[in-house]
């Protein structure tokens, strides 16, 4: 898995930090989403593409690997 984050569509939620927060963070100066690990380990899979269904701005994309 790999993750990606658009920050021109991020608003700055906050929700993947609330589900995720081993994998994802939040810039102290806008609350703009930040990847902490793009390439998490399997045992946060899970808590990723929760954080991506969650995201109000759908800024959160996930690349599985083939």
């Amino acid at each position: 898995m790999k993750i990606t984050l658009d920050e021109d569509k991020c608003i700055g939620g906050g929700q993947c930090v609330m589900v995720a927060p081993e994998i994802f963070d939040q810039r102290d100066e806008d609350g703009i989403g930040v990847i902490l690990d793009a390439e998490p380990p399997a045992d946060q899979h899970h808590a990723v593409r929760q954080a991506a269904l969650v995201c109000p701005a759908a800024a959160i994309q996930i690349q599985d690997a083939d």
